[in-house]
């Protein structure tokens, strides 16, 4: 047994060589943190900022006592377990639970001493078999509703670690820990596991629909900023463009055809060495003209920088010497081995690199100071902060000596950190609208401006299958401005039919996605294909004449579009409501739009419904009830509540418009 007490605005305990604290964390919200002996304050995490505080009520009793903040209440017995309620209609959301199952001091939240001072913490939370979950970042197993997984705690190419969701049983839940470990999501119970930190964090929520659930966190994570006017147009990408002249010669040629282009990217090795963070000169010797050129087509540069470094960088030994650069608690560097532009007949050499440290406030703005030099300064002003989880192999980041602490303790915070140093940087340079393209992302990292895609994923229709309910739950997890590479990253032959079908339906799901950008490295029958020289083309006339006018047919469809795009992006902070959502966003009475994962919600007046099987021509589609819906091709009428079957030729996705909403198709 333990003893509560209270300061007037949170409720303690203490038992068991613990203490837990229970505070209000913003309307209708608590964070409630526990550790051995003491709870302390100024360890790193999501809940940077204290929000205004809150009305509480808190009350004693003989066995248990409450705190209440708006419409959730906390109820603590003398044992510290913890049940958590609605107020307007006292339903019960969640509780913890011991894992013995029996109500005894120190079951359900079990802390252990784990090395360097740091504690290890599993903690067990009731769940229901109806109940369904929904966000914890992205990850490409093709479930929609997280039950029944177990998720690392991790960040890798392809899986991004948020440890934010939302529940069915009406409340949102944030463990506000970087810590690397993992969370169960068994049907008896939930377990969060962290292998070594600082102590327990968690923050949760009332909210009784999914929209709100996304309003209170970022209410307390921060607000992603304004969508940039540029970043709603077409991407052109490809691994990758080696000259200024081939980047240019691109870019005209789509300016000639009248396609319109908001974006070009230059990909990786446009650098001289990795941790230079400057061009090549010899392949990009005027940068400065060469953005002035594009500018005036109307075209955005978009350029690749990488965190890691090679110890033959200019920047290498002032880095290391000031303590800049991640290494493990042996003293050894961290990083993989890669490639470099140095070649040996006519193929890359591996070369080793190491990573710097994005957690400590200087090296961020040392990184930042050379990227605005070398490439800020001659007007590009949007970066793809690629590889920024940051990729290692092993992929063990628990003994690497990061400025905020362990790497068992914090290295799951290094992506959002490595966002803030451009964001930060970009915003002192008086930028207004700051996007940047990144691989990873923590919570919070919406703040920062961070679009996050999808990683490195396979050329397959499965791949585009899986990742429909890997980008909702990407967005469910506080990222509205998701992307992916349009036909998948790899093994992707532009000669071969299989892959220019694949082309054609992801272009159409990328025509509906948040962030319509086109990348990949391409294979073909007529080359040998390596990353630093790069692939085959991608650009839309690359996979035959009938890709290419379908292709350019959904560019012009986008242009429609951007108003609406606009529109709904720029009420994403203020409602919670992001632009691409699951159908159960707009439709939380209708039970079945809880099970579909293959259509989403395209602002409020459309449904889409990617086709991601080969040589389909036609499509079973969900529509919710309380609606009528609209073909936005053909025009026909159908009643909400019930599955049809539509035509789906290759030129059509599967497209239905909401009530009397305008058809910006037939526009």
């Amino acid at each position: 047994m333990g003893i509560i007490f209270d300061n007037e605005i949170s409720l303690l305990w203490r038992g068991n060589k613990q203490e837990l604290k229970i505070e209000p964390w913003g309307a209708d919200s608590f964070r409630v943190r526990t550790g051995f002996n003491q709870v302390k304050d100024g360890f790193p995490g999501a809940l940077e900022e204290q929000p205004e505080q809150c009305t509480v009520q808190i009350n004693h009793y003989e066995t248990y006592s409450e705190i209440i903040n708006g419409d959730i209440k906390a109820t603590v017995s003398l044992g510290g377990l913890i049940h958590y309620y609605r107020v307007s209609d006292g339903e019960l959301l969640v509780k913890e639970v011991a894992y013995l199952g029996v109500d005894l001091p120190g079951l359900h939240r079990v802390l252990r001493p784990a090395a360097g001072g740091l504690v290890s913490i599993n903690q067990y939370f009731s769940t229901d078999d109806d109940e369904k979950i929904f966000g914890l970042g992205q990850h490409m197993n093709g479930c929609f509703d997280q039950k029944g997984l177990v998720l690392d705690l991790s960040q890798e190419n392809s899986a991004v670690s948020i440890p934010f969701y939302y529940s069915t049983k009406g409340y949102a839940f944030l463990w506000n820990n970087p810590a690397v470990g993992r969370v169960e999501l068994a049907r008896d119970r939930i377990r969060w596991v962290a292998d070594a930190c600082h102590q327990g964090d968690y923050w949760i929520s009332a909210c009784s629909e999914p929209a709100l659930a996304m309003k209170r966190y970022f209410d307390v994570t921060g607000t992603p900023p304004v969508f940039p006017d540029w970043a709603s147009g077409f991407w052109q990408c490809r691994l990758r463009y080696t000259t200024q002249e081939q980047v240019l010669s691109v870019a005209t040629r789509y300016h000639e055809m009248g396609v319109p282009l908001s974006v070009i990217v230059i990909d990786y090795f446009a650098w001289s060495t990795q941790g230079d963070w400057r061009f090549d000169e010899t392949c990009f010797p005027d940068p400065t003209a060469m953005v002035k050129q594009l500018n005036e087509m109307g075209v955005k540069v978009m350029v690749s920088i990488w965190p890691s470094i090679h110890p033959g960088s200019e920047n290498y030994k002032e880095m290391r010497d000031q303590g800049m650069l991640l290494e493990k608690v042996s003293g050894l560097p961290i990083g993989m081995t890669f490639e470099e532009n140095n070649m040996r007949d006519g193929k890359p050499m591996p070369v080793f690199v190491t990573y710097y440290d994005a957690t400590n406030p200087e090296a961020r703005d040392y990184v930042w100071q050379k990227a605005k030099q070398h490439y800020y300064d001659h007007g590009i002003e949007i970066f793809w902060l690629d590889a920024n989880e940051p990729e290692c192999y092993p992929n063990d980041k628990s003994d690497i000596v990061f400025h905020q602490g362990m790497g068992s303790a914090v290295a799951n915070l290094y992506p959002r950190e490595h966002e803030k140093a451009f964001y930060d940087g970009m915003r002192a340079a008086g930028q207004e609208q700051v996007l940047n393209l990144c691989r990873s992302a923590w919570a919070g990292s919406q703040k920062y401006g961070a679009a996050v895609w999808s990683g490195d994923v396979p050329s397959t229709f499965q791949a585009l299958k899986n990742h429909i309910p890997a980008g909702l739950n990407m967005i469910m997890s506080g990222i509205p401005w998701w992307s992916h590479d349009i036909g998948g990253f790899h093994s992707g032959n532009i000669d071969d039919p299989i892959f220019r079908e694949l082309m054609v339906r992801w272009f159409q799901f990328g025509a509906f996605s948040p962030i319509f950008r086109l990348h990949g490295f391409r294979l073909s029958d007529s080359m040998v294909s390596h990353g630093v020289t790069g692939g085959a083309e991608n650009e839309i006339w690359s996979f035959g004449e009938q890709a290419q006018t379908i292709l350019t047919d959904y560019i012009q469809l986008r242009e429609k579009f951007r108003p609406y795009i606009h529109q709904y992006m720029e009420q994403t902070a203020s409602t919670g409501m992001p632009l691409m959502r699951p159908v159960f966003m707009d439709f939380p009475n209708d039970a079945e739009t809880y099970q579909h994962a293959m259509s989403f919600m395209f602002g409020p007046d459309y449904l889409v419904s990617p086709v991601s099987d080969y040589q389909a021509r036609e499509w079973h589609v969900y529509l919710p009830q309380g609606s009528s819906w609209r073909n936005a091709w053909s025009e026909e009428v159908f009643e909400g509540g019930q599955t049809v079957v539509v035509d789906a030729p290759l030129e059509q996705i599967p497209l239905f418009v909401r009530g009397n909403a305008i058809n910006l198709v037939s526009q």
